[in-house]
């Protein structure tokens, strides 16, 4: 099985993600207790997707995401540069687009809305992702990006890093996933992830105005939003 580093090289970034496809969805669930379906929840509720609206879900993976957007009558499409994820997701009757997200295959100001989760922190170039996003974007139209912060209570942190990140995580990826040394990488790249603070200023230096964030699970999550100026 493959596992990607923290270069972050595409091509090993897609091959690990096809890797763990069989069985992410049921990892996802078993690693955060279940809550992963309240950060959909508030993901949909951040972004506000209306009827009638375009909303591309970047880095959607198996399309659980794509197909909770829907349901407030927007048209959502799922793209993510993993075939191994878009095909597990076959079933969700949701459209899908094999995207890298540095080189979108969308026309300028094609969607009202776009959201990543948890995908930003495994794309090589954040800014110029960020960027490309906002290409996609009409002026006005809003970002929502969820991905891993960093706990903002001290002893929850150390906590966070030394004991969930460090041992917890790949015990449970050895008995649920289809890929356990990807989780190696997952925890890698969470430590290697800039703060809350610094993703908002990041988002900003991108060409997105208004940037704020809610941190979730004590900041072990983060929901930051953003709009095309």
């Amino acid at each position: 099985m493959t596992r990607a580093d923290l270069d972050k090289r595409p091509d090993d970034v897609a091959a690990m993600f096809d890797g763990v496809a069989r069985r992410y969805d049921l990892t996802n669930t078993v690693l955060t207790a279940g809550q992963d379906r309240r950060w959909r929840s508030l993901t949909r509720a951040a972004l506000d997707p209306r009827p009638g609206e375009k909303v591309l879900d970047l880095a959607a993976g198996t399309a659980v995401s794509t197909v909770s957007l829907a349901r407030s009558g927007a048209w959502c499409v799922a793209a993510d540069f993993s075939l191994g994820m878009l095909r597990a997701g076959a079933r969700r009757d949701v459209p899908k687009v094999a995207a890298d997200g540095l080189h979108l295959p969308f026309a300028d100001a094609s969607f009202d809305a776009v959201t990543i989760s948890f995908g930003l922190r495994n794309i090589v170039d954040t800014r110029a992702a960020l960027r490309e996003m906002a290409r996609v974007t009409r002026p006005g139209g809003r970002l929502v990006v969820c991905e891993f912060g960093t706990p903002t209570f001290a002893p929850f942190r150390v906590a966070y890093h030394d004991v969930m990140l460090a041992t917890v995580l790949p015990a449970v990826a050895r008995r649920v996933s289809s890929n356990p040394d990807a989780y190696t990488y997952l925890a890698e790249s969470i430590r290697d992830w800039p703060a809350q603070a610094d993703l908002a200023r990041i988002i900003g230096e991108a060409g997105w105005t208004g940037v704020a964030w809610r941190d979730l699970a004590l900041g072990a999550v983060a929901l930051h939003r953003a709009r095309r100026p």
